[in-house]
Parts: C-alpha cells; sequence; structure tokens
C-alpha cells in the first residue's frame, strides 16, 4: 500500500509539474532540491508513473555508491509498500536485486556504464536520473557525456534528468543541450553554524595523513555537541582510518552507541545507521553519509572539514587518494543532514574567516584522477582522445597521453588509439585495465587476486598480498564477504569458489601483470622499481629479504622522496621479466660520470640494472655527446689553457664587447653552441677525459676569428698584447676585465706621455707602480694625474726611493727604466 502521508510531505512534489514540462518539452532537465526534499525517491516514482499518474515508464537512476544505491530503492519500495525488486530494485557490482516487472532499477554509475557499453541504445529504458551529479565522479561525468550522445545520434526520445542538492545547473544545462533548470525550494529547517576550530594550529593534511591533534580536537567537539544539543550526531571525516580513530576516543560514551559508516562497513551496519535508533547514537562517515542517504534522528552534525580526492603523481607512476580541504559545497550538503526532520546545528572544525577561502566546489575528478579507465571507455566508445563527448571539463592533455601509453602496452588500444577486441573486453570486465589485463593473462586463480585488488584490502590484513589474499579466504569480516562476491563476479571457468591453497607464483604474477613498472628489485635497504621510484617496506615487514616483489600498492609518506609499500607480492626474476617484457631493453650507454666517459652495454628492465659489460667499441657519436656533456658540467677548463689560450680568449671577449661583429662570442654558453666550428676534428677523435686535456684550447679557439672577412689580422692592432710605453719597454695589457684593460707598468716609465695608452680607442686603465713593482696610483686620464695627483705619490715614495727620480715636471721628464746612478752614466 502506497504511503501517500509520507509521499505528500516531500518539498520536491512542487516541483514534479516543471519537471514533467521540461522533459515533455526540452527532453531533458537539471533539477536543483536542497537535501531532504525527496528527489532522489519521489522523483523516479513519478517520472516512472507509479503513483498513479503519469504514463507507465521505465526509469534508471544511477547513484554514485553503492551505498546510496541500495538506501535508494529501498527507501522507494517502503514508500511503495512493497519488498525491494518487485516495482523498484537496484543492481550494484556483484548484487543485483530486480524483479522481471521493476519499472525503476537503482544503479551505481559504474554499473551504467557497463550497460551502456553493451547496449550503447540502453534498450527499454525511458527516463535516466544521474542523482549527485555535483560530485563530479569520473564515472557520472562519462556516463553523462555518453547518454548526451545516445540521446543526440540513437535516440532522441531518451529522457535525461542531472539532480543535485548543490552543483553547477548551468553548466549542466548547458551541456545537456539548453536543458530548463527546475528548481524545489522545499521545507527545510534551520540549521545553526557553529564555528569551532582548534585553540592551537594543526598541520594541514598531506597524501594521507591527518593530523592527530586535529582529530582529538574531533573527537572533543563531538563530546561538545552532545552536552549541547538533544538528537543524533553525524560526523563527517575523510576516511576509514580517521573514523577508527576517533571512535577510539569516543569508546566511553555510556549510553551513547557509536556506529562507523563507510563504503566498507558491512550491509548490517548501513541498514542500522538508516534506520531509527533505540538509543543516542553518535555516527562517524565517510562522504558517503553526504548524499542520497537520510540519518534518521540526527539534529547535529560535526564536520571535519576533510575529504578524499584521486591524486596521481605521474613522475612516480603512483595513484592514491590524497585527503584535501572540503569544499564550500561540500560543507553545505553535509550541514543539510542537520536539518532534514528538525532545526539542527553543524559544528565546523575550522574558523569563519578560513571558509571564506575554501574552494566554491570539489575537484573533478577528470582533472586529477587517473584516466586509464575513462581513456579505454572512450575509445571503446569509438572516440579515443574523448574531443566528441560532452564534458564539463575536458581531460588534461598528459594524463591522456599517460592512459593511452598503458592501454598501448596491454594492447588495448591501437597505435590509433582505438579499442582492440582485446580492448572491448577489458572494458566489460568492471574493472581497472590493469587489473583486467592480469585476469585475462593469468589462467585459473587470477580472479581471486585481481578481486583483492580491486579493493584495497584492510591494512590489518598486513602488506604480503599472499598472506592478505589467505586473510580473505579465511573469511570472518565484512571485505571478506566483498571480496568473495566479486570474486563470484569475475569468474568465468567455474573454478570453486576457494582454493585449496595460495599458489605465491600466481599471487605474484598477477601483481606483476597488472602493475609491471613496479616489479622492483632490492637495492641496498630499498627496492628499485622498475618505472625508476624506490620504495621502501614498513618495519617489521614479511617481504623484507625477497630479492624481487610485485609492488601493487604504494604511497609515499609525508617528506620522504621514496614511495612506502602498502600491498606487494613476491615475484623471481623470471615472472618479472615476463610480466614487464615491454620494458625489456639492451642499449649503449656512454655518458660522462665520475669525472671520465663511462661506456658499458645494459640490460634494463626499465630502471633496474639487469647487467652490465664493459663496452669496447662504443659508438663514436655516443662518446662524442658524452665527452660534450663533460664539457658543459666540468666547464671548458677540461681543455689545455697555456697562458696564451687564456690571454688570446680574454682579447677575444675585449673586441666582442667593444667591437661586436665580426668578433666571436667567447662565453661558456656561445662556445658550447659553436662547437663544431672550433673543437674539431680534436673533439672527434678524443674518446676520455685525458683526450680533452690534451687539447690546445688556444689553437682550436684561433678556428673562429673572422678570417673570411680578413678582420684576423687585426687582432694584434686592435688589441695587442703588448703597448710600448715612453721608456721603450713593451708592456702586457691585462685584458680580465673587457669592460677596460689594465696596463700595469712602473711610474717612471711613463714620464712624458701626456694622453692615456687605448685599445681599439678604449683608454686603458694604466696602473702607475712603485719602483718595487707595488701599485702607486691607477689612472684613466694621464694628464690630469700629472697635474694633480702627481705631487701626492712623489712626496710619500721618493724618500722611500731616493735612487730613483723624481722630477718635479713629470709631464716633460724623461721616461725611463733606470735609477739616478745609471742614468748619470
Amino acid at each position: 500500500m502506497i504511503r501517500y502521508d509520507a509521499l505528500d510531505a516531500l518539498p520536491v512534489r512542487q516541483a514534479l509539474p516543471g519537471l514533467r514540462d521540461a522533459l515533455e518539452g526540452h527532453g531533458t532537465a537539471v533539477l536543483v532540491a536542497p537535501p531532504g526534499t525527496g528527489k532522489t525517491t519521489l522523483v523516479p516514482l513519478a517520472l516512472a508513473g507509479l503513483l498513479g499518474d503519469g504514463p507507465a515508464r521505465r526509469v534508471v537512476v544511477a547513484e554514485p555508491r553503492r551505498i546510496a544505491a541500495r538506501a535508494a530503492a529501498r527507501r522507494m519500495a517502503w514508500l511503495l509498500g512493497e519488498q525491494v525488486g518487485r516495482s523498484v530494485g537496484y543492481t550494484v557490482r556483484g548484487e543485483r536485486v530486480v524483479g522481471r516487472h521493476a519499472r525503476v532499477e537503482v544503479v551505481t554509475t559504474g554499473v551504467l556504464l557497463q550497460r551502456l557499453q553493451r547496449d550503447q541504445e540502453l534498450s527499454g529504458v525511458d527516463v535516466v536520473v544521474l542523482d549527485e551529479c555535483h560530485e563530479r565522479h569520473l564515472d557520472a561525468d562519462t556516463v553523462a557525456a555518453f547518454l548526451w550522445d545516445v540521446r543526440e545520434t540513437l535516440r532522441p526520445e531518451l529522457r535525461l534528468v542531472a539532480a543535485s542538492a548543490t552543483t553547477d545547473a548551468q553548466g549542466w544545462a548547458r551541456l545537456l543541450g539548453g536543458a530548463p533548470v527546475v528548481e524545489a525550494t522545499g521545507v527545510s529547517y534551520p540549521v545553526e553554524v557553529v564555528w569551532a576550530p582548534p585553540a592551537r594550529p594543526v598541520r594541514p593534511p598531506h597524501g594521507m595523513r591527518v593530523d592527530p591533534a586535529l582529530l582529538a580536537h574531533v573527537g572533543s567537539v563531538v563530546r561538545r555537541a552532545l552536552s549541547e544539543r538533544d538528537g543524533d550526531v553525524l560526523c563527517f571525516l575523510p576516511g576509514v582510518g580517521e573514523i577508527a580513530r576517533v571512535a577510539g576516543r569516543l569508546g566511553d560514551l555510556g549510553d551513547v552507541e557509536v556506529l562507523q559508516v563507510h563504503g566498507r562497513a558491512p550491509a548490517a551496519v548501513q541498514d542500522a545507521v538508516l534506520a531509527p535508533g533505540a538509543r543516542r547514537r553518535v555516527v562517524l562517515a565517510t562522504a558517503v553519509a553526504e548524499s542520497s542517504l537520510t540519518v534518521p534522528g540526527v539534529r547535529v552534525v560535526v564536520d571535519a572539514g576533510l575529504a578524499r580526492e584521486p591524486r596521481v603523481d605521474h613522475a612516480r607512476g603512483l595513484s592514491a587518494l590524497a585527503t584535501v580541504r572540503a569544499s564550500r559545497a561540500a560543507g553545505r550538503q553535509r550541514a543539510g543532514r542537520a536539518g532534514r526532520e528538525a532545526p539542527g546545528a553543524v559544528y565546523r572544525c575550522w574558523s569563519e574567516a578560513e571558509d571564506v577561502r575554501l574552494t566554491a566546489f570539489p575537484a573533478p575528478e577528470i582533472r586529477v584522477a587517473d584516466l586509464t579507465a575513462f581513456a579505454l571507455q572512450a575509445a571503446c566508445w569509438g572516440d579515443p582522445g574523448a574531443g566528441g563527448l560532452a564534458l564539463l571539463d575536458p581531460p588534461p592533455a598528459g594524463a591522456m597521453a599517460a592512459a593511452r601509453e598503458v592501454l598501448t602496452a596491454i594492447g588495448a588500444v591501437d597505435s590509433a588509439g582505438r579499442a582492440t577486441e582485446r580492448g572491448v573486453r577489458l572494458a566489460r570486465l568492471g574493472v581497472h585495465p590493469r587489473l583486467g589485463r592480469a585476469l585475462l593473462d593469468t589462467p585459473g586463480g587470477g580472479a581471486e587476486v585481481v578481486a583483492l585488488l580491486s579493493e584495497e584490502p584492510p591494512r590489518e590484513y598486513g602488506d604480503d598480498l599472499a598472506a592478505a589474499l589467505r586473510a580473505a579466504r579465511r573469511g570472518g569480516d565484512a571485505y571478506a564477504g566483498r571480496w568473495l562476491a566479486e570474486v563470484r563476479r569475475l569468474r568465468t571457468d567455474g573454478e570453486s569458489a576457494s582454493g585449496d591453497g595460495v599458489d605465491e607464483r600466481t599471487v605474484g604474477r598477477v601483481a606483476a601483470l597488472a602493475f609491471p613498472e613496479r616489479v622492483a628489485r632490492a637495492d641496498g635497504g630499498s627496492y628499485l622499481m622498475a618505472s625508476g621510484t624506490r620504495a621502501e617496506l614498513g618495519d617489521g615487514s614479511p617481504l623484507r629479504g625477497a630479492p624481487w616483489l610485485a609492488v601493487a600498492v604504494a604511497d609515499r609518506p609525508v617528506g620522504s622522496g621514496h614511495a612506502r609499500v602498502r600491498l606487494a607480492a613476491v615475484v623471481d626474476e623470471d615472472t618479472a621479466r615476463s610480466a614487464a617484457a615491454p620494458l625489456h631493453a639492451e642499449d649503449q650507454e656512454v655518458r660522462w660520470a665520475d669525472g671520465d666517459v663511462v661506456a658499458r652495454r645494459v640490460e634494463r628492465l626499465g630502471a633496474i640494472e639487469l647487467a652490465v659489460r664493459p663496452l669496447r667499441d662504443a659508438d663514436p657519436a655516443l662518446v662524442r655527446e658524452a665527452l660534450l656533456e663533460g664539457l658543459r658540467r666540468e666547464g671548458l677548463g677540461l681543455l689545455r689553457w697555456t697562458p696564451d689560450a687564456a690571454v688570446l680568449r680574454q682579447r677575444l671577449a675585449f673586441l666582442r664587447l667593444h667591437l661586436g661583429e665580426p668578433w666571436p662570442d667567447v662565453a661558456d654558453d656561445a662556445l658550447h653552441a659553436r662547437v663544431d666550428e672550433w673543437l674539431e676534428p680534436e673533439l672527434g677523435r678524443a674518446r676520455r677525459r685525458a683526450d680533452l686535456e690534451r687539447i690546445d684550447a688556444g689553437e682550436a679557439l684561433r678556428r673562429l676569428l673572422p678570417w673570411a672577412s680578413g678582420e684576423a689580422g687585426r687582432l694584434d692592432e686592435l688589441a695587442p698584447e703588448r703597448i710600448a710605453v715612453p721608456s721603450g719597454s713593451r708592456i702586457r695589457v691585462d685584458y680580465g676585465n673587457p669592460e677596460q684593460p689594465v696596463l700595469a707598468v712602473k711610474l717612471q716609465e711613463m714620464f712624458g706621455l701626456q694622453e692615456s695608452p687605448a685599445v681599439a680607442g678604449v683608454p686603458v686603465l694604466v696602473h702607475l707602480l712603485s719602483p718595487a713593482g707595488r701599485p702607486a696610483a691607477v689612472t684613466a686620464d694621464l694628464a690630469s694625474f700629472w697635474q694633480d695627483g702627481y705631487k701626492g705619490v712623489r712626496a710619500e715614495l721618493r724618500g722611500r726611493y731616493p735612487k730613483h727620480p723624481w722630477p718635479e715636471d713629470p709631464a716633460t721628464a724623461e721616461p725611463t727604466r733606470h735609477t739616478n746612478a745609471r742614468l748619470r752614466r
């Protein structure tokens, strides 16, 4: 018997006429309805014609999570007064409860994606409702794009509804061809916001790490909320580990029941949360409780303000979840849980000032996640680059390129990116393509390991994949039950539900086939993966001492450059070589290392060196590149620079600065760029460092002089090595500073010279020396010095050097290299 009293109380009923009109007139609609209005339960029943008004239609509702799909189906069946499976059913991975005459089917977006790949027309379905589309999960975005494609090309009569409480309504409207936006205002109870930041600063989340001080604070806020408010408390935390730690802090609450709700929670616990409790409750939940679920009795929400989002470290080849600050949209969704049944309150564990700096919406998965599965789905759909798909955000080119590399390596797409027959089969397995590859290529026993890897086992199972498989086989916990259901789904060869023992070779082979770039060899105190990333085992790991591992799950701890192994299997070298065969290579390696050319023949498995032998007949071109690398790293000082060569380089630098072309640029970068012009053929004959050290840099440098124009012959005229001074001496010019060369000469040798010497029109800086060769004065204007500066120098030095001439008028005196005695003779 239909529960009309409950249905009539759902505020979204006011929006049904507008929604029907939008679908009849346009075929698509965006439904925006606050939490608790009934958009997930009433709307599908009405569109299916199950409430006695409207034509009979078959409606599929897509939910982002299994728990939400089950709960929505059960709630709709209850509203109809039926058991699940009659008029309303659900399908999630590994579980299907749908009767022959069901008119509403609730599925996860992943299930709908698989169904679309098998039947692009979605035969027999009249309406699809994409619920909670604001969460921007990759599967949901992909489903929306495929459905729009179906409607545009195959079934224009297919009706589409994008529904959410908080979303970019206009963006979705544009995506669905200018769809009308229908809003349900509803009756929402007021929710008081209580700002409850920690008294002292806490460290921001990094990777999967959450500051224990914040979790301690969340626990204290839950206790505060229990003391200040009535009703049950729903507390949002980012993950299972954080839920367990906060639960540990609330173990002494006495008559208050503490429940832990997440995707891995047993179905009995999930069901208990969705039913009224006999006593007061604290429900610790991940984001699964944000949408589509009403937890009865909740009057208070405590929000830790954190969320988990996928991230890919392409440089290390690691995919993992990262803890981030939750968006403002997520905060509104969470707060709304407190006002579904009565006025409530939300305690936010951050300050009001921080709130305005939060992002408006969560980051779409397509921007940050591993796109391998998405790229395969797009290829199977017939659009390998996804350029023709209606997506709110285009996939990043780099992530798509990385995905295509993986798919090509496992044979899922051809050189043009089109799906192969094997790729189509992989896409229909309902697991990541990597795991699908391992399943297809492991005869017998592969399903158990793939099922284990498709949903990471609990941490208490340990980091040894074979031991984790034994733990799952023993059963006794919720994870083991889900694992067994997934094994049954994956199996196609009729093997028994559980094996007679653990074949560790098979376990390792599956892990290696799924993650070939993560096969790793022991190297010192850590493991070097084929990808080039180093990985470390935890203290006390039973895997320590294994020569080879296949790393299935790894992350990167805060502040560490190495990965940390979370789950791995022991393999032998043959298995590693076989699984990672595309990474196998044997190359000549010629490079500059440890100050000289190193030439060797290397057999590699990715970054892992399997065998190394000296290379006696190295390719001359590779040797030349190694020598050039040595010159770049250690500088041109590797060549033989005689004093004359160094002076030549300085003279050329001076001419380049003051005269420009055709005089060559002899800076390091310029010389490296023109190495072919001045270091050949000597460089071509060199094989090692010692050969470089024998090359006369001065002779080589002369090749850059402007011989063709004839200017080279003016080198000694424009930048002479020595200048004749009045005494008759030829003094060397120091070009070390190309801005202004220096002439260091004894003061008496310059008597009678009125103008300072110049080279290439640039006055030299004269360093006038005492008879002992020590600096006495510096000038670029001799005439001024004789008039003004000389008197002070004469007064200071003539008593110290009485044997040398110190005339009163140096401008007219006779220059000399000698003492007074020599002059008198």
